[in-house]
């Protein structure tokens, strides 16, 4: 009977959860973690789970011995003895992600078709404009650095605005078009017919705000700064070393960590930002940049995830969903660079048994 049983296909649902939600938070703590050390000018190390191998194991044994004795042939020793031994050896290799396609990933500014692929998909469009992109055809947003802050332009926050709106109208879309030459471009669809007048009055808006060429409907997405001409969209996006540097100044670090030169100041915002026109009367103001990461000395009772590091538990709060949001937003960024490591995966043996 034991023979006819296998162990392995009862320990795939568990096996299989427990090692998702492994990984899930190591990836989520890694994260957080390197989001930190930037703040203290720390190295950054991305490690990767290559493979696990699971390997499980039963052994039962039933043994019984009886004793008769000449002079009456009844038993006068019964002994049954009984063993059960369960075995799990699981393999996980980890892979350091140091490679050159790596590194180039994480530096390269991320492509505007994967942007707005994600905005079509139903990532909120404000708030990935507002993290990932630098500028949208001479529309400046926020900028920090070390050397201090600077403001996002008022006509980039309602654009963003204006891109959230229109996207939840179904008014937002994208494509992919390729030439006779195999050559692809991306094309940012408006839809201008079966739209109520709201919508239709911010396509207006929006397309004037970019500067865009009314009533054509379809633009060509390119990566630069400036436009060539109203039909095209220009899109200055950031690389995910940027995006996380950025995330990074958003952290609460202790003021003595800070006074005494380990960790960078919080950039304050330069004079010639002051005087921003979003503080001008009727136009939008930019949203107020929170502290992204808590700082305690106590391990955090109700984090949605937590590392220790330098002595303090930096962590993000479970009830806050935006901090949440931008931090899922950042690990969906790292998918959408990832170009796959360029170090070929140990070689693992697993013996039959």
């Amino acid at each position: 009977m034991p023979g006819c049983h296998s162990v392995g296909p009862g320990t795939v649902a568990a096996g299989r959860l427990d090692y998702s939600t492994a990984i899930a938070e190591s990836w989520k703590r890694q994260t957080l973690l390197n989001i930190v050390k930037l703040r203290y000018m720390d190295t950054p190390i991305f490690v990767d789970v290559g493979q696990i191998v699971s390997g499980y194991s039963l052994e039962t044994g039933l043994s019984g011995t009886a004793v008769a004795l000449p002079h009456n042939g009844t038993f006068d020793q019964l002994q049954l003895q009984g063993s059960s031994k369960f075995t799990d050896r699981p393999t996980i290799t980890s892979v350091p992600l140091t490679g050159s396609r790596f590194i180039q990933g994480l530096m390269t500014p991320i492509p505007p078709d994967a942007l707005f692929s994600a905005i079509q998909s139903g990532w909120p469009a404000d708030v990935l404009l507002r993290l990932v992109v630098s500028s949208i055809n001479g529309l400046k947003n926020d900028e920090g650095s070390l050397g201090g802050r600077g403001a996002p332009d008022a006509d980039f926050v309602r654009m963003a605005d204006l891109m959230r709106s229109v996207q939840v109208a179904g008014a937002l879309t994208f494509r992919v078009v390729r030439g006779k030459g195999g050559d692809s471009s991306a094309i940012l669809v408006f839809r201008q017919k079966n739209i109520a007048p709201e919508v239709a009055e911010q396509l207006n808006e929006l397309g004037t705000l970019l500067r865009l060429e009314p009533g054509l409907g379809e633009y060509r997405l390119v990566y630069g700064s400036v436009a060539a001409d109203g039909r095209e969209m220009a899109v200055l996006t950031r690389s995910l070393f940027h995006v996380i540097g950025a995330m990074s100044l958003r952290a609460e670090v202790p003021a003595a960590d800070i006074a005494s030169g380990r960790a960078s100041p919080r950039p304050a915002t330069r004079a010639s930002d002051d005087a921003d026109a979003s503080d001008a009367p009727g136009k939008p103001r930019a949203p107020a940049r929170r502290p992204f990461i808590r700082c305690t000395t106590a391990k955090p009772a109700d984090a949605y995830t937590a590392v220790h590091y330098r002595g303090h538990w930096f962590w993000i709060d479970d009830r806050d969903l935006f901090a949440k949001r931008e931090f899922a937003f950042i690990m969906i960024l790292f998918t959408m660079t990832d170009s796959g490591s360029d170090r070929a995966l140990p070689v693992l043996t697993i013996p039959a048994q």
